[in-house]
Formats: structure tokens, C-alpha cells, sequence
């Protein structure tokens, strides 16, 4: 004859309390090691696209200077001047505190933030061309 409680142990169906805490504990200690890994990858990545787009436009500025002669002239056309030298559009500032911009400030130091912290910086009298930001200002 069954009882009462051996027909609940047989017919039992779900979760207890206890089973649930246990997978939602396993799962917050995977996030919580996985997270840091992720968000470091991205800085990462942020960075090498920056150095890459500085790459590219200091050789199209060496390109320039290659046909032309001397140093593009200002930072207000070196956008366009630089157009047949670059495949596609002029990178804009991937890091830094104005991410996103294309715009570029001309400075005589390239070891300070110029311009209110444009984008890019450039150097006319040197060809220097660099991230105009405090923190990247060594590459």
C-alpha cells in the first residue's frame, strides 16, 4: 500500500528552492570571472585599431610628402588633402576623450593636448601626427 508520502517522492516534478540557488550561485561566479576578461578584451582591441589608424595616416602623410615635396600644409585640410593617399575615409579617433572624431588640431609640441582635445593632432612643421589625447599621447 503507498502512503502519502511515497506517492509525493514519486511524482515529484521541478526544482527545489535549494537546487535553484546552488545553479543561479554556479552561474553569478562564471559571469563574475568571465566579465573582467571581456571588458579587458575591448580596451584591447580599442587600442590596436587606434594604433593601426595611426599607422595608416602617417604613411599617407609620408606619401604626401613623397610627391609633393614638404608636409601637408594644416590640420584644417589634411583631411582632404590626404583623400587620394587613403584607402577610403579619414579614420576617426577610435579612444581618447573625443572617440569618433575625424577632426584634427594642428599643436608645435606633440607631447600636449591641443585644440580642446580634437581627435588628432598634427604638427605641420614636422609631419607629426598623433592621437590627441593625454592618455595615448606616447604612441
Amino acid at each position: 500500500m503507498k502512503t502519502k508520502a511515497n506517492c509525493r517522492a514519486t511524482n515529484r516534478r521541478g526544482f527545489t528552492l535549494v537546487e535553484l540557488v546552488v545553479v543561479v550561485l554556479i552561474m553569478g561566479i562564471i559571469a563574475a570571472v568571465a566579465l573582467p576578461k571581456m571588458t579587458s578584451s575591448t580596451t584591447v582591441a580599442k587600442t590596436n585599431a587606434a594604433k593601426q589608424s595611426l599607422l595608416t595616416i602617417r604613411d599617407a602623410i609620408e606619401l604626401y610628402k613623397a610627391n609633393v615635396g614638404t608636409y601637408p600644409p594644416d590640420s584644417t585640410t589634411l583631411t582632404t588633402v590626404l583623400k587620394p593617399y587613403l584607402k577610403g575615409p579619414f579614420p576617426a579617433a577610435p579612444i581618447g576623450a573625443n572617440a569618433g572624431n575625424a577632426t584634427v588640431a594642428t599643436g608645435a609640441d606633440p607631447a600636449s593636448v591641443v585644440g580642446g582635445g580634437a581627435g588628432w593632432a598634427y604638427t605641420v612643421s614636422t609631419g607629426d601626427f598623433y592621437m590627441n589625447d593625454a592618455s595615448s599621447l606616447a604612441w
